[in-house]
């Protein structure tokens, strides 16, 4: 079953229904420019609409591409095309960052026009069956462009989400061979696994010797953080690149041993200076006061 099958399905949509808003259109397809022109003169006073339409140039764009979204609407043709059309919808909404409260409400105005211009007092039961029909399609296009629109936005928080990950994992080559981490912050799972593949994948580029961590600014340290840490440790010595662990407060190092934590296999130093010194001595070169 494709896309569009099981989206009829699921919203009941026969081809009755189809048949019945065809019906429908060549009633309101004539109206549709008095519909452009109703539905602007509504949206107008509000906020969104001097935002995003106040360049006559592209408000007149936008009301043809609006009169031509609902003479699709009205011809009934729902085929693969017609779908794709309504998920383009969404994610235009999603890129230009329209707000779904504004589509939802622009929907509810629009079926509210429909609803009272082809209002047929001639045969109601009938029109009545008539504006179902049309509230079920326009039902099912509010889930795909909702989908749509969803699907775009969630693209645009998991690049914004690696961006700031890797603004906050700046592994810096402080030296041929020598590379430096400040962690700063809170260290959970997720952010613990995102340093250890960027850790890593430093040393694959960079072939160094040495990594130090230092943790002076990590914000709390338990067991999970410890672990974390010792993780990102023996993954960087699989590797070839010794670590060191720079930045141990006394009261950090008091935290780790009350908590039973097996540091054996961790190289620390208290301070960054120290760090930096064991590393360039670990590769080959001496620190000399002048």
């Amino acid at each position: 079953m494709t896309k569009l099958e099981s989206l009829l399905n699921i919203y009941e949509i026969s081809e009755e229904d189809i048949k019945m808003i065809a019906e429908l259109g060549e009633r309101a397809i004539p109206l549709l420019d008095d519909y452009v022109e109703e539905f602007y003169t509504w949206l107008a006073p509000q906020p969104e609409f001097r935002q995003y339409f106040s360049d006559p140039n592209r408000l007149q764009h936008v009301k043809a591409a609006q009169k031509n979204y609902w003479h699709q609407v009205f011809i009934a043709n729902v085929d693969d095309n017609y779908l794709s059309s309504r998920e383009n919808l969404g994610i235009a909404h999603a890129k230009i960052g329209l707000s779904l409260s504004s589509y939802f409400s622009g929907m509810s105005k629009s079926l509210a026009f429909f609803q009272e211009a082809l209002t047929d007092d001639s045969n109601p039961e009938y029109f009545d069956k008539q504006q179902i029909a049309l509230a079920k399609l326009v039902h099912l296009e509010t889930a795909v462009v909702v989908e749509a629109y969803s699907n775009v936005t969630q693209q645009k928080i998991e690049q914004q989400s690696r961006s700031l990950i890797e603004m906050s994992t700046p592994v810096t080559s402080i030296w041929d061979g020598v590379l430096m981490l400040p962690i700063v912050g809170i260290l959970d799972s997720k952010r613990a696994q995102d340093l250890m593949h960027t850790v890593l994948a430093k040393i694959g580029e960079t072939r160094s010797k040495v990594i130090i961590l230092d943790i002076s600014g990590v914000a709390v340290v338990d067991t999970a953080v410890a672990n974390h840490i010792i993780k990102i440790t023996k993954a960087s010595k699989l590797m070839g690149c010794g670590c060191i662990v720079s930045g141990l407060s006394p009261a950090i190092a008091q935290t780790i041993v009350e908590l039973g934590i097996d540091v054996d296999s961790l190289t620390t130093t208290a301070t960054l200076s120290d760090a930096l010194e064991s590393a360039l001595t670990a590769v080959g070169l001496r620190i000399v006061a002048g």
